[in-house]
């Protein structure tokens, strides 16, 4: 978000941010702006796919690979109903197919989006066809999330995920895709909360 300004564009025009790291909210209240609390996208995502079984909600599932979509809509219909599934499609597509996926989702009757594609295209994507998924009452980047309901990635023993280490879980499970994140993405970040702090 620093050097990509749509990236920036993309993620300041929502409408709700929450913080899916704890590091988010670790440096809050070093930066005197306490947030109370990480709210975990999986987490988030679980209680709305219950939500919308209450209340009859329609759900688009878009990304991650077809096995893996296929089978977090498998799970959802037998822990629910297939009644709560507008549609689903992986999340490997081109930028000239875009505006197709939008229509599709659009014309599926989903009253909720889930979008499982990694940053910055998943942003992008929610960003530069915001018109054409107006219909959707919510939309919401999930990450990983489509991965744990389907049973690929494991989640963190509940006292990690209390005591904001659940990164580190990740990064023992997937090493070799992580580290670059945890590492790099992690230390870039925490320079720029010391500049914060120091006003410089």
């Amino acid at each position: 978000m620093q050097k990509d300004l749509v990236l920036r564009e993309s993620v300041n025009s929502a409408d709700l941010i929450n913080a899916d790291g704890q590091a988010v909210v670790w440096a809050s209240k070093f930066l005197g702006q306490p947030l109370k609390e990480r709210v975990a996208g999986i987490d988030l995502m679980q209680r709305l796919v219950c939500l919308a079984s209450r209340e009859k909600y329609k759900i688009f599932f878009l990304g991650a690979k077809e096995e893996i979509v296929t089978k977090v809509v498998e799970t959802y219909s037998q822990k629910y109903s297939q009644d709560i599934i507008a549609g689903f499609r992986n999340g490997y597509f081109d930028k000239n197919e875009e505006e197709k996926v939008a229509e599709e989702i659009q014309n599926s009757g989903a009253n909720i989006l889930f979008v499982a594609i990694s940053s910055p295209k998943k942003e992008k994507f929610l960003y530069y066809n915001k018109e054409k998924l107006s219909k959707i009452n919510f939309v919401m980047g999930v990450g990983g999330s489509f991965d744990v309901v389907a049973g690929i990635v494991k989640r963190a023993p509940i006292w990690m995920q209390k005591t904001g280490f659940e990164w580190l879980y990740r990064l023992m499970q997937e090493p070799r895709r992580m580290w670059k994140r945890y590492l790099i993405g992690n230390s870039k970040f925490i320079f720029l909360v010391l500049k914060e702090r120091l006003g410089v």
